[in-house]
């Protein structure tokens, strides 16, 4: 037993603890971290968000604005080997996040107050003086940026769809505005967007939004979206093009049986024009009989 290669470890003696899944605090503990890292860190360049120059997308993700602008402009790069291999890095982030214009953002608004025991900043819910954060749900308004409590923003909302207070009762859902209640700014139901979105329903609600919005030819920020109608205007240019082939294609193969038409039509006439009823009988047979020839003719000629 001293080393010497005669002992066997066991099972038991490798393996202190059996395989198991993790419990529920556990999940709820890594969804709570991750959490905190999204609304602590800038995903693109993982720097510290900075509360009064912070950016969220359609959906729901946080961005240092300063950082989307320097992916958005070409040339601010850096001349060092270290910066060039931040920018190809930063660059894949930017990427994946699908941000294309400054239309895709929105400038977010905070409400800052200063925490004693920290001493720094924290970002609360204006009405409800809740901290914001990963313990706390926040949705944002869409155009002016202003951020809130989820709770605080239901019980607004159910309040002005009360009886006492609802005016518009022939308002559909997706027609139904309110009022911001920092700016008073008008806003749609639909703009608003929920932060850092964790449940299904709310991932959902924002893929809608977004479907829902390019086919209005909009972008995130409520903006004319110019690559929107530049698609539209190119099928609509296709469809046109598509309808004059078929048009030209239908004309072609009509012409044998308007050319049969006319000719019966001046056939017709020729008959009309007869005073003697016999001779007029007489004329449209020949002609009938002439028809029939040349029908036969065509089917020969067919044929062979």
């Amino acid at each position: 037993m001293g080393n010497d290669g005669g002992s066997i470890p066991k099972r038991r003696e490798l393996v202190k603890e059996a395989a198991r899944l993790p419990t529920a605090s556990e999940l709820k503990a890594t969804a709570l971290e991750s959490l905190t890292h999204a609304w602590s860190t800038c995903p693109i360049s993982s720097e510290p968000l900075d509360p009064h120059n912070t950016a969220a997308d359609s959906r729901g993700r946080l961005y240092n604005y300063e950082t989307v602008l320097r992916c958005l402009i070409p040339g601010a790069n850096e001349s060092s080997d270290a910066g060039e291999e931040r920018q190809s890095q930063e660059a894949a982030e930017f990427a994946r996040s699908g941000i294309r214009s400054l239309k895709d953002i929105i400038k977010l608004r905070f409400s800052l107050r200063k925490d004693e025991k920290r001493g720094a900043e924290i970002r609360v819910c204006p009405l409800s003086m809740k901290e914001l954060g990963a313990a706390t749900r926040a949705v944002y308004v869409v155009p002016c940026g202003h951020v809130f409590a989820e709770t605080v923003m239901k019980e607004l909302l159910a309040a002005e769809e009360s009886p006492a207070a609802n005016t518009d009762t022939d308002a559909t859902p997706e027609k139904k505005t309110s009022h911001c209640p920092e700016c008073s700014e008008v806003f749609a139901l639909r703009d608003i967007v929920p932060v850092l979105p964790v449940d299904e329903a709310d991932v959902e609600k924002c893929a809608a939004r977004i479907e829902e919005l390019k086919t209005l030819g909009l972008a995130h920020n409520l903006k004319k979206d110019k690559s929107a109608g530049g698609k539209k205007k190119k099928r609509k240019a296709a469809e046109e093009e598509e309808g004059s082939k078929a048009n030209e294609n239908g004309a072609d193969g009509d012409r044998p049986a308007q050319k049969e038409k006319k000719q019966k039509k001046d056939r017709n006439d020729i008959s009309s024009r007869i005073n003697n009823s016999m001779t007029a009988t007489l004329t449209a047979k020949v002609l009938a009989e002439q028809d029939e020839r040349n029908r036969q003719r065509k089917l020969a000629a067919a044929v062979r």
